[in-house]
């Protein structure tokens, strides 16, 4: 993972997990006051993602543990967004100092070490070297070739990352030696040799659960998970638990309004993609999804006029488009429709819609030739 390229003014910053040593309100601030934005969670409008080391703890108490972990990590990296770690951001903030001048590039560190890459950036993402991406310093090197007998002895990288933050300073490991657990039954976790506890002269550092009170990070992420497993009513009770403690986070507002219109409560749907669209009038996922619900009503005057702001929003952003074409086409403005189908196929030329929407061209040119006719 190479060292991204970014600067505060005109970022906008979504996280996802809380920041286990900071915490994300002052975060916020700093943030605003260099001119950038931070939000909870990912929108279109993201330009860099921070991850959270609480995401570490909780990962280990769920079913989809670090898979899932893997997966966002994937997917917000092919959405093209700058991944961050926790200590990365609040050195970007200069609110945490940055560690000594270092040169060893991450293809090196990987050839020295043994390391799989694909670890070595997991283990980077969540803090566990020194540097939180290339260039790499000599301890950074000495922790991933610690790291790497590690794997080779069956840990993963994420009961790697959980362990080593339950040590103090990770720079103080690469004079310490690291076992795996499972020589005693704990797989999950890993040691350190000549410890003080009573426990066959090893000091166990991973006590393997998450720690901290129930903050508005937690309810989020609590949220969240309650959504991805279909429970929305549930979600959307704990989104309004956020919403009360921060009446201005426009993402629990559209995430509530998201769950409620799954639950087949229209009207409050309506009432909170509207919240959500006051508190940020540039949150064009909110005006997309009060655009489908306006739909869904056969409210297409509504509609159509919020699909028209969510394409004034973002130009690249293809769904609106395609579903204006739709309620042009259904209301017979064929050439309006037409030209917005090719525009969809200008953003979008090889999924299922762009076949709906290169038939739809077909079948308007069909149209009109007979009229001419």
């Amino acid at each position: 993972m190479t060292a991204p390229a970014v600067s505060v003014p005109g970022a906008v910053f979504g996280t996802i997990g809380a920041l286990a040593a900071f915490p994300l309100r002052l975060a916020a601030r700093e943030v605003e006051r260099q001119h950038g934005q931070l939000r909870r969670g990912i929108t279109r409008r993201t330009t860099h993602v921070v991850f959270g080391r609480t995401v570490l703890a909780k990962a280990g108490l769920t079913k989809s543990g670090d898979a899932g972990i893997e997966r966002r990590v994937a997917a917000e990296r092919a959405a093209g967004r700058t991944l961050i770690s926790e200590n990365g951001f609040l050195r970007l903030l200069g609110l945490m100092k940055a560690p000594e001048a270092s040169s060893l590039s991450r293809q090196s560190l990987i050839e020295q070490s043994r390391l799989p890459g694909a670890d070595l950036d997991l283990l980077s993402l969540f803090d566990a070297f020194e540097h939180d991406c290339e260039p790499y310093s000599f301890r950074d090197l000495i922790l991933a070739r610690k790291y790497a007998g590690l794997v080779a002895g069956g840990a993963s990288w994420g009961a790697i990352a959980r362990s080593v933050h339950r040590s103090g300073p990770v720079a103080s490991l690469t004079a310490k030696s690291l076992n795996v657990g499972s020589q005693h039954g704990r797989p999950d976790a890993i040691y350190l040799e000549g410890g003080q506890s009573e426990l066959d002269g090893q000091l166990l550092f991973d006590l393997g659960a998450a720690q901290g009170d129930d903050t508005l990070e937690d309810l989020f992420a609590e949220a969240e998970a309650a959504e991805e497993g279909g429970d929305h009513e549930r979600a959307a009770a704990l989104y309004q638990r956020c919403l009360a403690i921060d009446p201005s986070d426009a993402i629990a507002a559209f995430n509530r309004a998201n769950c409620l219109r799954a639950g087949g409560h229209a009207a409050d749907a309506a009432h909170d993609y509207a919240r959500a669209i006051k508190l940020d009038p540039a949150f064009v996922e909110a005006w997309f999804n009060l655009a489908g619900l306006m739909s869904e009503q056969g409210r297409d005057t509504s509609a159509r006029r919020h699909l028209q702001k969510a394409i004034a929003l973002d130009r690249n952003y293809a769904d609106p488009v395609f579903n204006l074409a739709r309620l042009e086409f259904d209301a017979g403005n064929l050439p309006e429709a037409r030209r917005l189908w090719v525009r969809y196929l200008e953003l979008d030329a090889d999924s299922e819609w762009a076949g709906v929407a290169a038939k739809g061209v077909q079948f308007v040119d069909m149209q009109l030739a007979r009229t001419a006719g």
